[in-house]
């Protein structure tokens, strides 16, 4: 009788999970239209998918101003608009960019706000597949739009949707690819490949996956990207060149001022203490090289140990702590975050109350810190964008274009934060250095609890899940 009342009581939680989830998000997306009614300049502008575009233009001759015969004419175009806007991204990226340019501007800003909006949505839901709950789908339904809702008024998710991104398209793919089983998935790995083939940061998984003894993933990981790089010179061979020998994949200034306070990175912040980009980049490179060697070992002792999903976004943690340049919306993997740390949370709540509060703590720290506070609260003038919402915009910052028009500035304002404004402006970067520790010590603690790695999902992950 007991065990029918608890299986009883277990199906009207996860009723009222599945009502509560659903309710808030619809909440949550009406609120947020409403909002982007009212105020569409501070909701919406679509700048990056405007030179994704103009990417995809260049590679079908139909850019005004281009010249069919130059070299590398993706490198050598100026850029959009004033602020000229450059295009940063691969070759590869420009060619998959072709299919933007098919659909007319006006539904190619509707159809982007649906993609984000549904790959927030997917990303969690492969985060809860990932994390034991592919047979329990009210569950993972009903978690998937409660954190949806918790975590989408966060000023990462909402940059990404204002400025028409794709950091959280590449983010579900990778989720996808990286936490469906292993059997019967020969490509497993791939779509990391190719995430990378449009922005390399997911490089990352690749020394993961070995370090991990996933050698048929790494292993197609490494072709998927290949792939992209191949299919690059194929059909853009001088832009090829020019990106991947002339250096330019490096030239991280390319995109702006490296220590603007939008650049939530370690070489950012080297260059803000350093007081300029030169002399930031000696502590930077010492520090990115230690950061890289611990990080991808935790993540290692994590999966052996028997927890995939902490070992993914430590994973990831790493590469965007050690990348020259982590933009504010290249943060959005707080989201997964989130969900990983209220997961084990509530997993731990009845056996182990302190650690419980610990994990549920970090969960609510995470949506805290990311949040899209309106930095009018804090004494900020109003101007349009959505740089008027998240705590990293609270200190006074200097336009990253400026870099491109007169170099690197000692009045820059960066340069001279102070007190408060040394922690609001490295928010991003400081949460994510308290996350990279905590995930580092549960590491080491879980180092002697080695089981074999298993598919993220399988049963035995999840009821091991509560270990750390």
């Amino acid at each position: 009788m007991d065990s029918q009342m608890e299986r009883v009581l277990a199906r009207v939680r996860e009723h009222w999970l599945l009502a509560t989830g659903a309710v808030a998000f619809v909440a949550i997306l009406a609120l947020w239209i409403a909002f982007a009614e009212v105020s569409p300049h501070g909701a919406l502008n679509f700048v990056d998918l405007n030179v994704y575009t103009d990417g995809g233009l260049i590679v079908r001759h139909m850019l005004p101003g281009y010249h069919p015969h130059g070299d590398s004419p993706l490198y050598s175009w100026g850029g959009l608009g004033s602020l000229q806007l450059k295009f940063t991204y691969t070759p590869f990226a420009a060619i998959a960019f072709v299919a933007v340019t098919l659909i007319p501007w006006h539904d190619l800003q509707d159809l982007s706000i649906a993609i984000n909006v549904a790959a927030l949505l997917a990303a969690l839901w492969f985060t809860y597949g990932g994390l034991g709950y592919r047979s329990r789908p009210r569950v993972r339904l009903g978690a998937t739009l409660l954190t949806t809702a918790v975590v989408f008024w966060s000023e990462p998710v909402l940059r990404n949707i204002y400025l028409g991104q794709i950091n959280i398209v590449l983010m579900a793919l990778i989720i996808w690819d990286l936490c469906q089983p292993s059997e019967g998935r020969w490509w497993k790995g791939a779509a990391t490949g190719v995430a990378a083939g449009i922005k390399l940061v997911p490089l990352i998984f690749i020394p993961y996956l070995l370090l991990t003894r996933r050698f048929r993933e790494a292993a197609m990981a490494c072709a998927g990207f290949a792939v992209t790089v191949a299919l690059g010179f194929a059909v853009l061979p001088g832009d090829s060149v020019t990106w991947w020998f002339d250096g330019v994949f490096a030239k991280g200034s390319r995109t702006g001022f490296i220590g603007w306070a939008g650049n939530q990175s370690l070489d950012a912040l080297a260059t803000r203490l350093s007081g300029s980009v030169a002399a930031g980049q000696a502590p930077y490179l010492a520090i990115a090289a230690v950061t890289a060697l611990v990080g991808l070992a935790c993540a290692a002792l994590l999966y052996r140990a028997g927890h995939p999903m902490p070992a993914l976004l430590l994973t990831e943690l790493t590469g965007d702590l050690i990348s020259p340049i982590s933009w504010d919306h290249h943060w959005v993997w707080f989201a997964p975050g989130v969900a990983v740390a209220a997961t084990y949370g509530v997993r731990c709540w009845r056996s182990a109350r302190a650690m419980a509060v610990g994990w549920l703590t970090m969960a609510v720290g995470l949506v805290a810190v990311f949040a899209g506070w309106p930095t009018t609260w804090f004494g900020v003038p109003p101007h349009l964008g959505l740089d008027s919402y998240g705590l990293i915009w609270e200190p006074p910052n200097t336009s990253p274009y400026h870099f491109v028009k007169y170099g690197d500035l000692p009045g820059n304002a960066e340069y001279h934060w102070h007190g408060l404004q040394l922690i609001t402006g490295n928010a991003y970067l400081l949460a994510a250095l308290a996350v990279f520790g905590i995930l580092m010590i549960t590491a080491f603690l879980l180092a002697g609890q080695r089981r074999p790695g298993m598919p993220a999902g399988d049963e035995s992950t999840r009821r091991a899940g509560v270990a750390a």
